[in-house]
């Protein structure tokens, strides 16, 4: 069964917390890490690849942190997945002709269609269901800041 990696969870959920969170001032990284359990410098980085991929936007400062860098319903968590897998370079290990030449290609087909059904989820329609679960903690107000 296709899922998504923890990385990728991480990621779609820092984009849907800096969504909810980020009501006229950006969200800090330290205030998002410790609403995840998550030491800050575990998800630097992630969001430092949102913010170079056009997701996100990082403002410097005393009052900084992170925000949406355009409307939340224009990010698809399958953009989203994408930036967080290719954020840190891994090893590629030499894998069995097995798995590069039969298994890879056959899994490949439905990777594709798992990506394209990821597209279709935005951040809009995970923040409204959020929001639906009494999740929000900030108030209702435009989700986009110029």
């Amino acid at each position: 069964m296709a899922r998504l990696s923890e990385k990728s969870l991480l990621a779609v959920a820092a984009v849907v917390d800096v969504a909810l969170h980020s009501r006229g001032a950006p969200v800090a990284a330290k205030a998002l890490a410790e609403r995840h359990d998550l030491p800050p410098r575990h998800l630097e980085p992630v969001l430092q690849a949102l913010v170079h991929a056009g997701i996100l936007k990082g403002v410097r400062g005393p009052r900084g942190g992170y925000e949406l860098a355009r409307e939340r319903r224009r990010i698809s968590v399958a953009e989203i997945s994408q930036v967080a897998e290719n954020s840190e370079p891994s090893a590629k290990d030499k894998k069995p002709a097995v798995v590069t030449n039969v298994i890879a290609p056959a899994l490949s087909k439905a990777e594709h269609a798992f990506e394209m059904a990821l597209a279709e989820i935005t951040i809009d329609a995970l923040c409204r269901e959020a929001e639906r679960a009494g999740i929000n903690e900030a108030p209702a107000s435009s989700d986009f800041n110029i």
